[in-house]
């Protein structure tokens, strides 16, 4: 294994465990557990539209649709798969998590733009509870702030779809993966800001 491939590859295994962390776009061996998005490389600015909409935040004055993503080379016993975002710099270094998914079945290798938010219309996941108490909450930092990071992880886990009941916290979901249920992960990183 190349070493690029081991720094990202041991990256994505801390970042499953913490809040978030940002990553460098780095060279990845071809049959690496990979998470990309089709419109967006690595450590890009979302636009307004993927900002949060949440009536009780001034800061979240988005459409609440989330950005496209897409994988590869999924472990041989993958059954399904964990999808979290996190902020880690969000309410004052504290982080905030945007996104809890999980139950995503291991023939699932892509969400299209919107599927996460709330214009989604069919789920293909079992939905968590972020920091807010719904699944899916785009970014909304503060206005004038340096753009933050949105870091994407995705886990891929030996659980069946269906496993883990809905409405479960990120803490909660990272539990039930203890023991040897998550296999590998990977993230991506997205910058936004108002």
């Amino acid at each position: 294994m190349r070493r690029s491939t081991t720094l990202r590859l041991l990256a994505a295994a801390t970042c499953a465990s913490l809040s978030g962390c940002a990553t460098q776009d780095v060279a990845v061996a071809p049959s690496a557990f990979y998470l990309s998005s089709p419109k967006l490389p690595d450590n890009a600015m979302l636009q307004k539209k993927h900002g949060g909409n949440l009536k009780a935040n001034p800061n979240c004055l988005g459409e609440n649709v989330s950005p496209p993503l897409q994988w590869i080379n999924a472990p041989a016993k993958t059954r399904s798969f964990v999808l979290l975002m996190d902020d880690q710099a969000g309410r004052g270094g504290l982080g905030v998590s945007h996104l809890v998914a999980y139950g995503i079945p291991a023939d699932v290798t892509s969400l299209a733009e919107g599927e996460l938010g709330a214009l989604a219309t069919e789920r293909r996941f079992a939905p968590g509870k972020n920091t807010v108490g719904t699944a899916y909450l785009g970014p909304c930092p503060p206005r004038g702030n340096a753009p933050q990071h949105y870091v994407f992880t995705l886990i891929a886990t030996d659980l069946e779809p269906g496993a883990l009941p809905a409405g479960l916290t990120k803490d909660e979901v990272l539990k039930a993966l203890q023991g040897g249920r998550a296999l590998s992960a990977t993230n991506l990183v997205f910058r936004y800001a108002q």
